[in-house]
């Protein structure tokens, strides 16, 4: 009952949005098959933190959760800033169970216990946005994180936090959401949406008493990161 974590899969398998053209991107979909394969068994779940599908509804994302439900292991996935399709907590049930996808779980609003931990998070926000409504965004994201911590704290479970914008990189860190860690004693967090370059300012050190980690499914040459040993 082990704990994995990768994000960004940008899985395209019924749209035309091939990622292949990105350096380090080629076959992406056949490796990360093969490497989660080799490593996740059905007892395993895999956290997903955003960027999951590039398709513009549910409808259309059909193809890329079918490759995601006949992988091994349960799956719990959250929203990042591509994924168009993300609807209601009610929709999105009702798609999983008229499609069977018995295997994937949505992290929204709530939490999902495994084992010992208390899976919990939210899409979040960048450090700097300036545009009209952006403080009003990143108010939403802060209280959707606090209400998933909240219930990850209710069922006496350590929380593990898991988000798709860092909240910290070696040169800012986004304030409302750190204060949301700090004040819940977080002691991890793991985030994605990262890429190529940005990647060298990727955070991943100890920091108010907090483990960050990036979970970027290329810069993990796509193969799930380990997060709990059962």
């Amino acid at each position: 009952m082990s704990i994995f974590a990768i994000g960004d899969t940008h899985l395209s398998l019924c749209s035309d949005k091939p990622m292949d053209i990105f350096k380090g991107w080629s076959d992406y979909t056949k490796r990360l098959h093969k490497n989660w394969c080799a490593i996740i068994n059905e007892n395993d779940t895999v956290v997903i933190p955003g960027d999951i599908s590039w398709a513009m509804d549910l409808e259309g994302a059909k193809k890329d959760f079918e490759f995601l439900n006949e992988l091994p292991g349960k799956k719990v996935l959250l929203k990042g800033n591509h994924d168009y399709w993300w609807a209601t907590m009610k929709k999105m049930d009702e798609f999983l169970n008229e499609n069977q996808f018995k295997s994937i779980q949505i992290l929204f609003n709530n939490t999902i216990e495994i084992g010992d931990f208390a899976i919990c998070g939210t899409r979040g926000w960048f450090f700097d946005d300036d545009a009209k409504d952006a403080q009003k965004v990143l108010a939403r994201e802060v209280g959707r994180l606090k209400m998933s911590i909240d219930c990850a704290k209710a069922t006496g479970k350590e929380p593990i936090v898991f988000l798709h914008y860092p909240p910290i990189n070696e040169l800012a860190i986004c304030e409302p959401i750190m204060q949301v860690l700090t004040e819940n004693k977080i002691r991890r967090c793991y985030y994605g949406h990262l890429h190529g370059e940005s990647l060298k300012r990727a955070y991943r050190n100890e920091y108010d008493g907090i483990k960050f980690d990036v979970v970027s499914a290329d810069f993990l040459e796509f193969s799930p990161k380990l997060i709990e040993k059962s």
